[in-house]
């Protein structure tokens, strides 16, 4: 691609936050603290999840660099930064999770493959862009079509990323033409993070962001765009992120029986305490975030001091100093909220936290039921153990 390379080694990486807790260094994926994530609705760059499959890509020109449309469209067209920048721009709040968070706590029960994450593989940011339904209305696709005049049914993002998973070819993946073109999915052509132009590890110059589905579907680095009868055949699309029961091993696993996850599930985790924490007697305080896939709200946030036996209710916001309602049109549909609940601690005791959304999807309660393979949708009970000793807190 002119004015974009993917490099083949490692030795222009940009630079990072120190505080990022390093999962692998090459290549870099990366996650804040959990105290340092639930700090501030919006997550700064700077300590927003990285996820890369191969070096960063460099850009040695932006003027020469364009994304193509191709495929199953009558006029296939190139289109620069300048092109999507003159079409008109919007922020969508959107928070992406990596499909693999929270899967330390899945290799507890039995070993699977993977990024170890803890709670962290999650950010909240302002997204600013073009929305791919305006762009592709510009190559002669209306809006709500779930198929061109040429078959095309799934919209395809090719990346610049060269990764081994693809032989060294470039990561990709796709979602569906109705989505795509959809207006009030918000799909899109993103330029900006929080109001400031996209760095290197989040996409510079031009990503996909696809709210309310898993983060792998949010292609960075755009090299092309293509529209295709099929979905993408990619090996993340149909050898990986699809959610296995229990019973699938290695041995007896056929990729080809699940379909790509998209939207992910109701999910929450307690920030404001590690695994197991000392804790003196006295008030305690549960901060931490809770997100559903889909543009589902969150209905409830359930907080148990003894295991799960019973529950009170912990309070949720977004925005400062604004009251939060699941699903109104005043609330940010595709992020996360933020809850808080104070108790009062006497003893050693398992506090649990499990959101509810709009849709009345629960988390499940146990990590065993919900165990795959590759450690993807860890959505069960957050669990942590406070024990009362010496503290801090």
């Amino acid at each position: 691609m002119p004015g974009i390379r993917g490099p083949s080694e490692y030795s222009q990486e940009p630079a990072r936050d120190p505080s990022l807790k390093v999962n692998a260094k090459e290549p870099f994926n990366a996650e804040p603290t959990r105290s340092a994530l639930v700090q501030t609705y919006v997550t700064p760059v700077n300590l927003f999840y990285k996820r890369n499959h191969g070096p960063i890509p460099i850009v040695d020109h932006l003027p020469s660099y364009s994304v193509a449309f191709t495929g199953l469209l009558n006029k296939p067209r190139n289109l620069s930064i300048k092109d999507i920048r003159c079409l008109p721009k919007y922020n969508v709040t959107a928070t992406l999770q990596c499909a693999g968070n929270r899967r330390t706590a899945m290799s507890k029960v039995l070993n699977v493959r993977g990024v170890g994450w803890d709670v962290s593989a999650i950010g909240n940011a302002v997204w600013g862009g073009a929305k791919l339904a305006d762009v592709l209305e510009l190559l002669g696709i209306p809006k709500l079509s779930d198929c061109t005049s040429l078959g095309g049914r799934h919209v395809e993002f090719v990346s610049v990323d060269q990764c081994k998973e693809e032989n060294g070819g470039p990561y990709k993946a796709s979602i569906p033409l109705i989505q795509a073109t959809n207006p009030e999915a918000d799909v899109l052509l993103a330029y900006e993070m929080n109001g400031e132009t996209l760095n290197r590890d989040h996409g510079f110059p031009l990503r996909v962001v696809v709210p309310g589905v898993i983060g792998a579907r949010s292609v960075k680095w755009l090299d092309s765009i293509n529209l295709l009868a099929e979905e993408c055949q990619g090996f993340f699309m149909q050898k990986d992120y699809k959610m296995f029961p229990p019973s699938v091993n290695w041995d007896n696993i056929d990729w080809s029986s699940r379909r790509p996850q998209m939207d992910f599930p109701v999910q929450s985790a307690i920030c404001s305490l590690e695994d197991v924490q000392m804790v003196k007697p006295g008030k305690v305080s549960i901060k931490g975030y809770a997100v559903s896939g889909g543009g589902r709200g969150i209905e409830r946030m359930d907080i148990s001091l003894d295991g799960g036996k019973s529950w009170v209710e912990a309070s949720r916001t977004q925005k400062p100093g604004k009251h939060y309602i699941s699903d109104h049109h005043a609330s940010d549909k595709w992020a996360w909220v933020l809850f808080e609940a104070t108790i009062d601690v006497s003893q050693t005791t398992e506090v649990v936290a499990k959101a509810v959304d709009s849709a009345a999807n629960v988390q499940p309660e146990n990590v065993e039921s919900i165990w795959n393979l590759r450690g993807v949708l860890n959505t069960s009970w957050h669990r942590v153990l406070l024990r009362l000793g010496h503290s801090n807190l």
